[in-house]
């Protein structure tokens, strides 16, 4: 994906922090010699110490032979996004129809190399780190091979431990724009109110605060 300067991460923590509350997104592996790729939707755990992030898929998933033939993968994660009609990016001075509608939104890719777990241990503790992350209280039955209530279903998975080799992160939230325009959008957003306006009004207002509006464009 195209990243400008102004869109980019202040640091490793800005995409960091988003993907620990931002743990659903697509997993994309080269298909067949001339078939398109297989992206899989799927729950993940990301681990910023290890470099990695747990997840798993059932036993009879496609995916499994191309994993095996290429374990390159990319994990893509977009959410906070919404739609940013014309009159609000519209420059000062013309009318307001003649301004540029956009899109605003975060992401993050994670280039991964995918490890798959079959051994019954090893697939008990992958599942116990994802619990940890989406269940911290523990309200779940033990995971362990063999023992009730999970125990008999570790047959049907395999698990995917996806070891990160490179990330490109993207902020797109308008941040270079002129200051009329910013505060434009920041009024639209607080006055449509739609579902995700309130996330994204607030990285537009976070990033407009280190970044200067010094450029123009998309």
């Amino acid at each position: 994906m195209l990243i400008h300067p102004w869109d980019a991460p202040h640091d490793d923590a800005e995409w960091q922090t988003w993907l620990a509350a931002h743990d659903f997104g697509q997993l994309a592996v080269n298909g067949p010699p001339g078939e398109p790729p297989f992206v899989q939707p799927l729950h993940f755990a990301y681990d910023a110490e290890r470099g990695e992030a747990a997840t798993h898929l059932a036993r009879p998933n496609p995916l499994w032979s191309a994993l095996e033939a290429n374990p390159t993968v990319l994990l893509s994660v977009v959410d906070d996004y919404a739609y940013i009609p014309a009159p609000w990016q519209a420059p000062d001075g013309v009318p307001p129809e003649h301004g540029t509608p956009t899109s605003f939104y975060a992401a993050v890719q994670l280039r991964c190399t995918a490890h798959i777990v079959d051994d019954p241990e090893e697939k008990a503790a992958l599942l116990r780190a994802q619990l940890r992350h989406f269940q911290p209280g523990g309200d779940h039955g033990p995971v362990a091979p063999g023992e009730a209530p999970y125990g008999r279903l570790l047959p049907g998975i395999r698990g995917l431990r996806l070891t990160v080799s490179e990330v490109r992160a993207k902020f797109k939230y308008g941040s270079h724009k002129p200051e009329s325009a910013r505060r434009r959008t920041a009024e639209g957003l607080a006055r449509r109110a739609a579902p995700a306006d309130a996330a994204v009004l607030d990285h537009h207002l976070r990033r407009a605060v280190t970044m200067a509006p010094t450029r123009r464009g998309e």
